[in-house]
């Protein structure tokens, strides 16, 4: 049984996103062609993209796949922030998509659900998507107020030049 702390499961790969939460959308290119689309998705869903972004990442898996446990944790020392997940939902094989969704555990500062997904477009540009909804679930995500959302786009946005450069072979 599952222990997600939020019950809008899915939102992010159904849509729309919940209401009263913070909602997220960052888009951005990070390549062009069928080699960089399967590049950025081996990246996405194999956990390279988080780690080459800074962050700590302890999966239950190799790969994400829906029902798998994963802790990302950011910062150094009594300042670093873990966040416990569980991956909710994949998308391997789809035409020109590649990605998944995680949802938030107990001990995550927020509640709600986040997704990272690459698309290859009709004219070979590769999009790389963030699509999340939260609301605080501690204290400090609570004391940070206005603060969070624009942590959390600073993160989306460094997720993208992660993933930019790994595409990139540099």
């Amino acid at each position: 049984m599952s222990t997600l702390t939020y019950p809008e499961v899915g939102a992010t790969r159904l849509g729309p996103l919940p209401r009263n939460y913070h909602h997220l959308h960052h888009r951005t290119r990070v390549g062009h062609g069928e080699a960089d689309f399967a590049a950025a998705g081996a990246a996405i869903t194999e956990w390279r993209m988080h780690r080459a972004s800074g962050a700590r990442v302890e999966a239950a898996a190799r790969r994400a796949e829906p029902g798998g446990h994963v802790r990302v944790s950011l910062g150094a020392g009594p300042l670093r922030l873990t966040a416990p997940c569980e991956v909710i939902w994949t998308a391997y094989g789809e035409e020109g998509r590649t990605g998944f969704g995680y949802g938030t555990l107990p001990g995550h500062p927020e509640r709600g659900e986040e997704c990272f997904v690459v698309d290859l477009a009709d004219d070979g540009t590769v999009w790389f998507t963030v699509l999340a909804f939260s609301r605080p679930a501690s204290w400090y995500a609570r004391l940070g107020g206005p603060l969070v959302p624009r942590v959390q786009l600073w993160y989306a946005r460094r997720l993208g030049r992660a993933l930019r450069r790994i595409v990139g072979g540099g």
